[in-house]
């Protein structure tokens, strides 16, 4: 499944696979700002600190189809925050086509 493929590219900090599972039009909505980001806004060296930065913990895929994906995860975020995060991922050409993510501060 692509969520097995995703997960495999966060955990290895490998960009250029997970950058392969988005679609051309992939769009990442921000709910804090309303922006949009899309795969062309993508800086990969960014992105990949990113990835180095931010710790998943405890990663589950909740349900995947054709369709969509449903993943949770707690999240360790540089500035010391962890939050619950809910990300729906929507498919197109059997690829990640829009994301969008809810997340719940958790206190420590």
């Amino acid at each position: 499944m692509l969520y097995d493929k995703l997960s495999t590219a966060w955990e290895n900090c490998d960009v250029e696979s997970e950058m392969a599972l988005y679609h051309s039009d992939y769009e990442f909505k921000f709910h804090s700002t309303g922006d949009v980001m899309r795969k062309s806004d993508i800086n990969l060296d960014t992105r990949l600190a990113f990835m180095k930065a931010v710790k998943q913990n405890n990663p589950r895929c909740i349900y995947e189809n054709d369709d969509i994906i449903v993943a949770h995860n707690i999240t360790d975020f540089p500035n010391g925050t962890t939050d619950a995060v809910m990300m729906v991922h929507l498919k197109k050409d059997g690829l990640i086509w829009r994301t969008e993510t809810g997340s719940t501060p958790i206190a420590k």
